[in-house]
This record gives C-alpha cells, structure tokens and sequence, in this order.
C-alpha cells in the first residue's frame, strides 16, 4: 500500500442544515412540497417507487427551471427482494438529426459545444426527444402500487392552486431572464411586467395543470401517441425543430443492469454507460483503494491532491465510456478493473500535479435535479432528472405548459466522434444515483445535481462516509473539489493554507462558492431506522416518517 507524508492541516466546517430520522419511510428531495407529495404516498400505503414518481411529478411543478416530463433521467431502484434496475429514461437525438447540423464555432477545451446562434442550447433545434415521462410511467407500472392517476394529484393541486416562490428559483428566472423573454408563454408566466417573479409571490400554471391531468387520464400515451404530442410535434415542425410523431412513437425506455464495484468491504452500485457514474466511481474507488485514506483526514492537500489525481484519471479514460452503448464499444470491466486500477494508480505522484490526456468535456449542464426514497419495506429509490440547461431550451409548447430541454447540448456537434450527434443515439450522463451495500444490506443512498461535477462529487461523498467516518449531513454538505482543463476547483470552506499545499504541488487553484448541486441521501441504520439528509446547496428537504396506526385491538374509552 502506498503511504503519503502526514497531513498538515484538516479542513473543519459546520453544516448549515439538519438530517430527519424516522423508522417507516424516508424521502429527501430538493424543494419541500415536492418531498411532501412523496410522503404523501408513503402515508396511504404506496412504496418508495410511488413516492419517487409523484415526487418527481411535483418537482416539475416546483421547480420548473430543472426538470418536466419533456426531459429525460435515469433511476436506479432496488426492491426489496434484492434486485436491481436502472430504468434509463434520456433523450435520444431526433431521427432527422445528423452529425453536422449544426455550425460549430471551436474545438477548444471547454468550448467544444459552441456553435452558431447557440441553436443546441435555446430553442426548437436543441430539443431531443422527450424520455422522463416514459421513464416514470414505467417505473410507476412496474414497480409501483398505486394509479398514475394518484400519484399524480400533489402535482396537479400545485400547478392548479400555485406555490410560493422561493428565494432559490427567483434567481434562476433572474439569471435566465434574458433567454426565458423570448418565448412569449415563459414571458408572461415567470416575468410579469418584463421582471423576474419574486420570491414570496405565488406561481399558478393552470395551462400545466391541464396537462398532467390529460396524463392522469391518458397515461404516458398522452405525450407519446396524443393531443400533447401532437401539440410538441406541431410547434416543432412550425419552429424548425425536429422531433415528429415517428419520433414520438420510436422511443423506448431502456432497462439496464448496474455496473458494480467494490471499496473497502462495501458494495457499490450505480448506472452503466450512456451514464458515466458506475463505472468511473467504481475506477476512481479502485485506484484510491491503494491508499489509507482516513489517517489522512478529510480536506488535508493528501486527501485532495489524491482524489484530484484519480478524478483527472478518470476523465481522461472518460471519452471512451460515456457514449450511448448501442453505437459505441464500452470497455467497462477494463475500466472497473482493480489491475487496470494498479497501473494507473502506479503513475500517480504523491509530491506533484500531473497532466493526464485529456478526455472531451464541458458538454452537460448543472441543472438537474435528485430525489432518494426509501419505505419500511426495503424499497429504494434514487433517481436524477433534467431539462439539462436552466429552463432547458427556454421554450414552452403553448397551450400546454410544458418547458422543452436542451438535451442536444450533451452532444459533440463535430462529426465522427464518439459523442457526436446520430439519429435516435441516447444522450451520455453524469448523472449519479448510487447504492451502497455493506455484507448484502444496504448502507446509503444518495444523487445529486451538478453536470459534470455531478459522479466526482457522489465518489466524494462516499469516501467521506466510508474512509472518513462521516455523519450523512457531513458527508452531503462537506466542501468539493472539481479539476478540469488543469485547474483545480476548491469550495471557499477549504482554508488557504490548504490551497496552498496544493499549490506547491503544481495545482492552479480556483476558488469556487459552489461545486455541483443539491445532494440528497438516505442512510440505513443498524437499528432499523432511516437517516435522511439534504445539502446547502439547493432547497433539499428530509421528510421522515414515524409512528403509525393504533396498537391491534386498542380501543377508546370513557
């Protein structure tokens, strides 16, 4: 094993939030009404794959600006007889796309998704095609307990009645104010009188309400095969977009078995390719396996510089894995190798920063959301949905309410790449919904937002469980590191003479208020009970459940 100098320093921090325990459910997501619809379900007698779905269903209410039933997502659910299976729900590129329709602009790092008029990013032609309702009705059918129907009324009631604003979603319609202007539905609906709505005021979208409740009716065939369909596809075909109805009735949701790891005794389990996070955590675990990482204590210039290095490892192994496995060879169990960990690991240097070669990045936005559910059954649920972009491509599909995404951002526009755009070719992800296990049983859930930060910052909380002893809400809170074009990215609670440190080492340092987003995590505790916690960076609710109904036989007297 190898071993590193002692740590100077460690970083200490206080968490601005509290967990939730409770012994019969737990769901944690990142607005509390949504995580209140989810509870909902659990208290009339639904499991963790109800309360997820109409979770996720108000969350599109709630927070319009990262996720709709026009986008796409994967989740990874374990039932309670063991089983796992993760239900990939991306958005596919239409069937009249092709690799060069758009003008590309560079091929600079970090700038190869630039193109002409940002027609991948705002508008009808950076729309793909729409997975997330898909995902969720077969999710719900499957594995579920309770009627679309039901699962969908907290989310109807909030679009028909309204919510208060929150001060986290009036700066987003403010930072996207300019983009949202042009589209006359977003226009009247988040900016009355040309401003952004405040936080406080009440959000109403009745048009919304309308159309969850033809799905109530309908079921996913209302988008797929009907009049929402209909309504997209001819907004489309008006606006130069181009998802038809062949699209529509194309799409699939893919079933996937996860990838699975294993990191000191634990189990981990995540999604396999389009998605990036199963197999480079399990990569990034494998080479920092090698290392004792607790002694060096959590946010010493050890600690960091070694997962800076296995991170800048496993993106530069990145661009051959994260493409759709229909149209591209993955060599996953290469990747998840702990031999191929050893070689790797053995060109790290413990006194310097190294370049590694450069893997494509930049492609996905941070703008996505994540909920983790757990019943009293053993079901779990923890899944990561986006519109990609804030507001996705910042059009609405009048007469619906429904935001459009801007999955075709996640694509290379260049040619004969293997990110490059293909019709029907599934989007590749970030996206992290991962499970732990320890000796068979489960250990913790967790997922968060964030793009490209999002699987590095899932692979750091799970050291910050397992080698650094954390408590959940530690662990979710905890600061982050991100590196990428060879700077390293530091979260402002890490102290400058830890910066430093790492300074000496070779590493150009960025100080960052804020990396990824909103973590949420359940932890299965020994006791029976669950530990639910949310992270500062998003509006994240734990909603524990407890108690339950009378003692057999009780009765009431006088």
């Amino acid at each position: 094993m190898n071993t590193v100098p002692p740590a100077p320093r460690v970083t200490s921090f206080t968490c601005e939030k509290r967990p939730a325990t409770g012994s019969r459910g737990m769901v944690v997501t990142n607005h509390p009404l949504a995580s209140a619809a989810g509870s909902q379900m659990l208290l009339v007698g639904g499991n963790a794959v109800d309360a997820a779905v109409a979770a996720l269903f108000a969350l599109t209410v709630v927070e319009p600006m990262m996720v709709g039933i026009l986008g796409g997502g994967v989740a990874h659910i374990r039932m309670t007889d063991g089983r796992h299976v993760v239900l990939d729900g991306l958005s596919t590129a239409p069937l009249r796309a092709t690799a060069d329709m758009y003008d590309c602009l560079s091929d600079e790092i970090g700038k190869q998704r630039d193109v002409r008029d940002r027609e991948n990013v705002v508008g009808p032609k950076a729309v793909a095609v729409p997975g997330a309702l898909a995902g969720w009705c077969e999710a719900l059918a499957r594995f579920g307990t309770l009627r679309l129907a039901e699962v969908l009324q907290p989310a109807i009631a909030l679009a028909e009645r309204g919510f208060v604003v929150t001060p986290y979603l009036s700066n987003c319609i403010a930072d996207n104010a300019t983009d949202l202007a042009r589209d006359p539905g977003l226009s009247a609906l988040l900016l009355p009188e040309g401003k952004a709505m405040a936080a406080g005021a009440r959000l109403v979208q009745p048009d919304y309400a309308a159309s969850l409740r033809l799905i109530a009716e309908m079921g996913p065939t209302a988008l797929y095969d009907g009049p929402l369909g209909k309504a997209l596809t001819e907004f489309m075909a008006a606006k130069g977009g181009l998802i038809g109805p062949d699209d529509l009735a194309a799409y699939k949701v893919e079933t996937r078995e996860p990838v699975r790891g294993s990191y000191r005794g634990h189990e981990i389990v995540g999604p396999p390719p389009p998605s990036s996070s199963g197999v480079h955590i399990a990569q990034m675990l494998n080479i920092l396996e090698g290392y004792d990482i607790g002694p060096l204590g959590f946010g010493s210039p050890d600690a960091i510089h070694l997962l800076a290095e296995a991170l800048k490892i496993a993106f530069a192994d990145r661009a051959v894995a994260t493409a759709d496995p229909a149209f591209v060879e993955v060599p996953v169990a290469r990747l998840i190798d702990k031999a191929y960990a050893a070689e790797r690991r053995a060109l790290i240097k413990l006194d310097r920063a190294q370049d590694w070669k450069a893997g494509l990045s930049g492609g996905e936005s941070a703008d996505t959301t994540h909920v983790t559910v757990a019943d009293s059954d053993g079901n779990v649920v923890t899944a990561t949905q986006t519109i990609n972009g804030l507001f996705g491509a910042c059009t609405q599909i009048p007469g619906t309410g429904m935001l459009t995404n801007n999955y075709m951002f996640n694509f290379d526009p260049h040619p004969g790449r293997a990110l490059s755009i293909a019709p029907g070719k599934r989007v590749f992800t970030s996206m992290a919904p991962m499970i732990v296990l320890k000796d068979g049983k489960l250990a913790f859930a967790l997922g968060l937002p964030g793009g490209l930060r999002i699987f590095p910052s899932a692979l750091q909380a799970i050291v910050n469980l397992i080698d650094h002893g954390m408590s959940l809400q530690e662990a979710v809170e905890a600061p982050r590191i991100w590196t990428e074009g060879g700077v390293l990215e530091l979260e402002e609670a890490f102290p400058e003479p830890v910066a430093e440190a790492l300074r000496a080492r070779g590493h150009r340092i960025l100080r960052m208020p804020r990396i990824a987003g909103g973590m949420n995590a359940i932890r299965f505790n020994e006791d029976g009970t669950l530990t639910g916690a949310a992270c500062w960076r998003a509006d994240g609710t734990p909603v524990a459940i407890s108690g339950g109904l009378a003692r057999v036989g009780a009765r009431f007297t006088i």
